[in-house]
Parts: structure tokens; C-alpha cells; sequence
């Protein structure tokens, strides 16, 4: 499974619809509450990551293009 960027803002917004849901017991939505935390503080760290990606992109793209110069977790898999 390869996930996107796209997957984990559809994942976030369907965790605000289970915030959002009227019909949750107090227990269920703490339970909900605290899923929400979690997922917030991964999201971010993958977002972190994405940026770092990106910023990574953006050098290279103005200084050389040479992508063997970079380590491999900072290489684009364009598959």
C-alpha cells in the first residue's frame, strides 16, 4: 500500500466527522477525542516530512538537479 498525501486529508476529515457525529456517548467521544490527538500528531509529522521533501526538491531544482548527491531518503520515487 503506498500512501498520499491526498489519503491522510481524506483520513483527517473523516476523523472530523466522527468528532462531529451527535449521536456519540460522553465515552465515545473522549475515545474520539483522544484518536484525534493521535492522528493529528502523526499527520503532522508526515506533513513535517512532505515539506522537508519538497524543500529538498526545490534545491535541487535551482542548484543542479543532481540527485545522486542526495541521501536516499530525501529521493523522489516518481512511481
Amino acid at each position: 500500500m503506498r500512501n498520499k498525501l491526498t489519503d491522510l486529508n481524506n483520513y483527517l476529515f473523516e476523523q472530523l466527522e466522527r468528532l462531529n457525529d451527535d449521536d456519540l456517548t460522553p465515552e465515545e467521544l473522549e475515545k474520539e477525542i483522544r484518536r484525534s490527538n493521535a492522528v493529528t500528531k502523526i499527520g503532522q509529522v508526515v506533513i513535517n516530512n512532505a515539506n522537508i521533501l519538497l524543500e529538498a526538491k526545490k534545491h535541487l531544482d535551482a542548484f543542479s538537479g543532481d540527485t545522486s548527491v542526495l541521501p536516499d531518503i530525501l529521493k523522489l520515487d516518481n512511481k
